[in-house]
């Protein structure tokens, strides 16, 4: 059926401060079902059939869709895929928000839901009270992301990527090198594998969202807001410890620099040229495919801590289903994402489709998530990342326009492999940037 979309104003200039700001910051009073004031009315289910328009990139998603609509004739769910959000899809969803014309729910990565909530294109789904009323269910720092640090709620958690050491124990054990607990252990590995003609990682210029996992695990923050303004700190503590280990890597040449996502990158990891990847638990599919040569030569160990004895995770990734605003049909739309990322059949649908790793408490049990892996040597290696999940601090914040943030950071970490700056320098550079894009924008910056 057809769907009459009112249009949304995605100027960020023409929304007000408040608007702005509350994108991770408290909000004064809450409506009947909770969050933001959001009227509980605006979820009442319709007296009609209806059909919702879902936009997604995950594979095997349209057989997943398939199972709802078998069981739920009255409300029918026509789904899209396109590329990855970065890929394209986003900039579709923002035209589509643009010209009132977006579908009814789409997939949004963590770091980009803020994106979208300064641009007053997201649905509060706290006027569901089954939304709200799923928050147990959720493994709690996922929810934070979808809370965006406020009363409301602008999304369901799908998956989320807790990150953990993959390495090839095959050359570890052959060369006697212990798998290392700490950062400080890695870094002596690192010269043990380096000795022994390979390179322990692969340090990407372009995945700038591991390197904020690793300033994640090491409690940092790149983005607070104050319910007023945002604050930009790139260089903190944390950040510039992280900075100042991996520029020690590379100026005494114990990480790789093949560009990522590669033939380069993959042959690097079929020929053990590189040894391990601090990675997220999507991970496990990137190595299978790409190094098929080293099957059950793989195992998983915990991340590095970087004090002894410490358990702490970052993560890497992780989606959320958001319902975009000018939808016809909320509670119908909430009702389908719930679905999708709670129920049994979904999740282990999406689990043996795509390897989607669950956002909720339950899904981590899934049947499939309890069996060794023969690609790791039979390992049951979702235990080591269902520790991991747990371990992640909840706080982190991604802030507003993350997209620009990544490719300004990337800029000079291309540069300080090469030799033209440090890591450290290309955050100091990145946090400039990204100040002057925000004050472009007019989003609120603290000074």
């Amino acid at each position: 059926m057809q769907h009459s979309k009112r249009a949304v104003v995605t100027g960020v200039a023409l929304l007000s401060a408040l608007t702005l700001a509350g994108c991770a910051g408290g909000s004064s009073g809450a409506g009947e079902n909770g969050g933001n004031g959001a009227d509980a009315a605006a979820c009442a289910p319709s007296d009609e059939s209806v059909t919702l328009d879902f936009t997604s990139w995950i594979p095997g998603i349209e057989d997943v869709v398939a199972i709802w609509n078998e069981e739920n004739p009255d409300i029918q769910v026509e789904v899209q895929t396109g590329p990855n959000g970065n890929g394209g899809t986003y900039q579709s969803f923002f035209s589509q928000l643009a010209a009132g014309n977006a579908p009814d729910l789409g997939q949004i990565e963590y770091d980009a839901l803020a994106s979208f909530r300064v641009q007053d294109g997201l649905e509060d789904l706290s006027a569901c009270e089954d939304v709200v009323a799923a928050e147990a269910d959720f493994i709690p720092w996922t929810w934070g992301q979808v809370t965006l640090g406020t009363d409301g709620v602008y999304g369901v958690p799908q998956d989320s990527g807790p990150m953990a050491l993959f390495y090839r124990s095959d050359l570890f054990e052959q060369n006697g090198i212990e798998v290392p607990t700490t950062w400080e252990e890695y870094k002596e590995a690192a010269k043990a594998v380096r000795a022994a003609g390979g390179y322990i990682t692969n340090f990407s210029t372009a995945d700038i969202n591991q390197f904020a996992g690793f300033v994640w695990q090491n409690n940092g923050d790149w983005f607070t807001n104050d319910g007023q303004e945002w604050t930009v700190d790139l260089t903190g503590d944390a950040s510039t410890q992280v900075a100042d280990y991996w520029q020690e890597l590379l100026d005494e040449d114990l990480v790789a620099t093949y560009p990522a996502w590669t033939e380069e990158w993959n042959n690097a990891y079929n020929s053990g040229a590189v040894w391990t990847w601090n990675s997220a638990v999507w991970g496990a599919n990137s190595i299978s495919s790409g190094a098929p040569d080293t099957a059950g030569k793989w195992s998983v160990a915990p991340s590095p801590q970087w004090e002894d004895g410490g358990a702490s995770s970052g993560n890497w990734g992780g989606s959320s289903i958001a319902v975009f605003k000018g939808t016809d049909h909320l509670y119908e739309a909430a009702k389908f994402a719930l679905w999708l990322n709670t129920s049994d059949e979904a999740l282990t649908a999406l689990n043996q489709s795509a390897n989607i790793y669950p956002a909720t408490t339950a899904g981590l049990q899934l049947p499939s998530l309890q069996e060794g892996v023969e690609f790791y040597g039979g390992q049951k290696i979702y235990d080591v990342f269902a520790e991991a999940a747990q371990q992640v601090n909840p706080d982190f914040v991604w802030g507003p326009t993350m997209t620009q943030t990544y490719a300004d950071v990337s800029d000079g970490f291309q540069k300080a492999v090469t030799g033209q700056g440090t890591l450290l320098e290309a955050l100091e550079a990145g946090q400039e940037a990204t100040i002057a894009t925000l004050k472009a924008q007019s989003i609120p910056v603290a000074e």
